[in-house]
């Protein structure tokens, strides 16, 4: 018997529908939650994921401002047009896509946008209060989506093992954090590029969370039968394909997957929705 397939789609729709009575509720008091989507360069895969966004935008009844910047813009122009939308008071999130072309130092920017309205929540004062054990504010979009889906998925978190693949200031750190914390209280392995036994680390695990942009690491021999496997991770093969760091394989093994597309990214983006929401409320 395989795998449980999470619903990533079906988790999204229900989060944007609750975004969007909230979104009603602020409106009829007088506030029109906005969201500035900055963008720089013609990346088409930004392009993908800034659409997808807007999109999500509009199923919410949040308004949506796209700035565009040349690919040639300095870091000096991306600060100073986040400063501008800082000030602007019509504006309650702020979003600048990744990856920015060039020379631009993305923590940098991430630092400039106001902690009220940072989204994403890559801003330093957002990170601390996860380390501090506060998980009320703007929380980073995927962690905060994965423990969404784990928890919608019936999983015993308390107590569990998890392995979290990646360190990353955007998925595994913050992601072993949250899973840390109280209140979900998992005992947490991070696996890196420089771990030893990787593989036995992931086969002792309750869950594994794969966020390493290495299309199909995990094989089914690092599972063991029953796990929660979340999959992150999304790479374009060279047929054109998109694949996970997960083996499609190990379907047959776990006890519930998250597949690729289809799974974290949708709940991602309603996580966003979420945190514009909450900044909003916050103004």
């Amino acid at each position: 018997m395989g795998a449980a397939i999470a619903d990533g789609k079906a988790l999204a729709s229900s989060i944007e529908k609750e975004v969007s009575r909230g979104v009603a509720d602020l409106m009829d008091s007088g506030i029109s939650p906005r969201l500035a989507v900055v963008i720089v360069g013609e990346d088409p895969a930004s392009r993908v994921y800034v659409r997808n966004k807007q999109r999500a935008c509009e199923r919410c009844g949040i308004k949506s401002t796209l700035i565009e910047m040349p690919e040639s813009s300095t870091q000096e122009e991306v600060i100073a047009t986040v400063e501008g939308l800082n000030a602007d008071p019509s504006v309650h999130g702020i979003l600048v896509q990744s990856p920015i072309p060039g020379d631009v130092n993305e923590l940098e920017v991430a630092s400039v946008i106001s902690p009220l309205k940072d989204v994403d929540g890559f801003h330093p004062a957002n990170l601390g209060r996860l380390v501090q054990g506060d998980f009320s504010g703007l929380l980073p979009c995927t962690p905060a989506g994965v423990v969404r889906m784990l928890e919608h998925s019936g999983v015993q978190l308390t107590g569990a093992k998890a392995a979290v693949l990646g360190r990353s200031r955007i998925v595994g750190m913050p992601m072993s954090l949250m899973l840390a914390g109280k209140g979900v209280d998992a005992t947490v392995t991070i696996v890196h590029s420089r771990t030893q036994d990787a593989e036995s680390i992931c086969k002792e695990s309750d869950i594994i969370i794969a966020a390493i942009g290495r299309p199909h690491t995990i094989k089914p021999d690092w599972v063991k039968s029953g796990a929660y496997v979340v999959d992150v991770g999304i790479s374009r093969m060279d047929d054109g394909e998109l694949a996970g760091d997960v083996d499609p394989q190990v379907a047959d093994v776990a006890g519930w997957i998250t597949p690729v597309p289809g799974g974290v990214g949708p709940v991602t983006i309603a996580m966003l929705m979420e945190n514009t929401l909450t900044a909003a409320r916050n103004s």
